[in-house]
């Protein structure tokens, strides 16, 4: 994640010292990522998880869900994020939470929304979430149109509402694409005008269904373009504005503050080199429905164990695996571009599932990339 509000507005906010705070200050173990159902009511067009109607026959059951984020608070995790499919689609999911929160986790809740009534609002705070993050893929035709269902902009707007009535922390979350970056100024102006305090803006990432919309990922002058775009409105924004998956944006915003000659340059570029850029398999990981561990929730083929066989902290510290060892690297031993790129301890290479996706090589270069050569050159 990439702040704007913290890296060019100088917003300083609690939620970021996650990312920006000193390394010795940092958890000891990853924010993780529990995809803890593959079921979902919608049918969205850029599901990196390729979510059907029918949860799994494999997924864990509550007991092992609960060991799980028990061994997770042990580990030192500061954060579990549980998305899908669709989590409140799992009867049990504030039950989780509320045990996440009791251990001592933070909460996270990504999710379409159109299951939120006042009623499932209030059991979520009652449990303890810290925060639910609500899908919005453009304004109403379009969102309707990516999410595969008429009336889910509406009820996921609604969802919304009845978090913010519950007192639960919530923002909104949009996947740009060439198919919705139309409806960009539409969505600010939906924050602006219903006053929502968070907004991440997530670069595609070529996994899953998302896989079949390489295409119409943005191009390089329209990724500049929409982060410009996405800048100004943070300049002028009480919101906190982040964007996501395309660590490119870091070295972008410093040139840009460069060339403005902000007096904030200097300082955003060490807090981006104290994050260190990509954090899969380092800071990130993910378990899936079936309890599979993977560096992050993109890549599926990077199977590193299975919690059902042992622990995520065993697996997740286990030294002879040369998966891990090999994204853990500093720098990392990466190919083309990368290799001699001056802003590599900025990005870390950025995402190797996209890189893999587009046939550069599981080590290769990531094509969401849009700095030129001028501008990565040492």
């Amino acid at each position: 994640m990439i702040s704007i509000s913290t890296l060019y507005c100088g917003t300083a906010l609690a939620s970021h010292r996650l990312r920006y705070g000193r390394a010795g200050e940092r958890p000891r173990g990853p924010v993780v990522v529990f995809n803890c159902t593959a079921a979902c009511n919608l049918a969205c067009a850029h599901c990196y998880s390729s979510s059907t109607a029918a949860a799994g026959r494999d997924e864990l059951t509550t007991a092992e869900a609960v060991a799980l984020l028990d061994d997770l608070a042990a580990a030192g995790t500061p954060v579990v994020l549980f998305s899908g499919g669709e989590p409140l689609l799992r009867a049990d999911l504030p039950d989780l939470v509320a045990h996440a929160a009791g251990a001592g986790l933070r909460a996270v809740i990504s999710t379409n929304a159109t299951a939120i009534t006042a009623e499932v609002a209030s059991r979520l705070a009652r449990a303890g979430a810290g925060y639910v993050g609500v899908s919005i893929d453009g304004l109403r035709e379009r969102h309707d149109r990516f999410r595969g269902r008429a009336g889910a902009f509406d009820a996921a707007l609604a969802g919304l509402d009845h978090c913010r009535a519950a007192g639960v922390k919530v923002g909104l979350r949009m996947t740009l694409t060439a198919g919705n970056v139309a409806d960009l100024d539409g969505v600010l102006d939906l924050i602006r005008d219903r006053q929502v305090p968070r907004v991440c803006f997530y670069h595609l990432v070529y996994a899953g269904r998302g896989g079949g919309l390489r295409g119409d990922d943005l191009d390089h002058p329209a990724a500049r373009r929409v982060l410009d775009r996405i800048i100004d409105f943070a300049a002028d924004s009480p919101a906190d504005v982040l964007t996501v998956d395309n660590h490119a944006d870091g070295p972008y915003l410093v040139l840009r503050m460069l060339r403005e000659a902000s007096g904030r340059a200097e300082d955003a570029l060490a807090l981006l080199r104290l994050n260190g850029g990509n954090a899969s398999g380092v800071r990130l990981g993910c378990v899936r429905p079936n309890g599979d561990v993977l560096p992050d929730q993109f890549s599926a083929g990077w199977v590193l164990g299975n919690v059902r066989e042992r622990p995520f902290s065993e697996i997740w510290t286990d030294a002879s695996n040369e998966l891990l060892a090999r994204l853990r690297e500093r720098p990392r031993r990466l190919t083309g571009r990368c290799e001699r790129c001056r802003w590599l301890d900025v990005c870390n290479g950025n995402f190797r599932a996209r890189a893999e996706a587009a046939g550069e090589g599981r080590w290769g270069c990531d094509p969401a990339c849009y700095l030129t050569d001028e501008e990565i050159a040492p």
